[in-house]
């Protein structure tokens, strides 16, 4: 994009100028290049996903809705998410058969982190994987079967800011902590050294807010 704002970034360098702090420790730390086991909890929990896609008519963000845990963990690497009945526009699908790009963002009512996923995607009509996606009689069209490449949960912030769950009933109790899911994933040495993380985040999360 050419420009003559003074205000438009268009450079990396730039960019950095206007982020000078470098991201460290756990933030770099809880992303996995698979689902582990944490993650797959929640994605057990999630009722709601959103799926963004990229094709030849350009980006696409799609809502994704069912009872908890309608994406099935197949294994660490693979997600399957059924089509449900829709406006038969497919734009998401469209998108995945011409560029198989995916990302995919879970949310759990209640719950303060949200689950990033990104990777690849088929469209199948496997008559088995979707007799497994069957409700009340009904079979999905089909199914996106994702190759996970990246994983890593979303610190709470924007749902804090957003009051998002304000009313709901947390759902936390059930849920893996934001340490217990960077233990996982190999960014924290011990068990206390997550603990002591998960203790100091509501506080740190909410000195830094703004």
């Amino acid at each position: 994009m050419t420009t003559t704002d003074p205000h438009i970034v268009t450079t990396l360098d730039r960019l950095l100028e206007v982020y000078p702090t470098a991201p460290t420790g756990p933030a770099l730390a809880k992303e996995s290049a698979t689902i582990t086991s944490s993650q797959a909890r929640i994605i057990a929990a999630s009722p709601f996903v959103v799926i963004a896609t990229v094709g030849d008519g350009g980006l696409d963000q799609s809502p994704r809705g069912d009872r908890p845990g309608f994406v099935a963990v197949r294994d660490e690497r693979t997600l399957v998410v059924p089509d449900r009945r829709g406006n038969n526009r497919l734009d998401t699908l469209r998108n995945v058969v011409a560029d198989p790009r995916i990302g995919l963002l879970f949310l759990v009512p209640g719950h303060g982190e949200e689950l990033r996923v990104r990777g690849t995607a088929v469209v199948s009509t496997d008559p088995e994987e979707l007799a497994r996606h069957e409700v009340k009689g009904t079979l999905p069209a089909s199914v996106l079967v994702v190759t996970v490449e990246r994983a890593y949960f979303q610190c709470a912030r924007a749902i804090r800011r957003s009051r998002l769950w304000d009313g709901v009933p947390a759902g936390r109790a059930a849920l893996p902590t934001p340490g217990e899911m960077t233990l996982e994933a190999g960014g924290f040495a011990s068990a206390a050294d997550a603990a002591e993380y998960d203790a100091a985040l509501a506080a740190r999360q909410e000195a830094t807010l703004y």
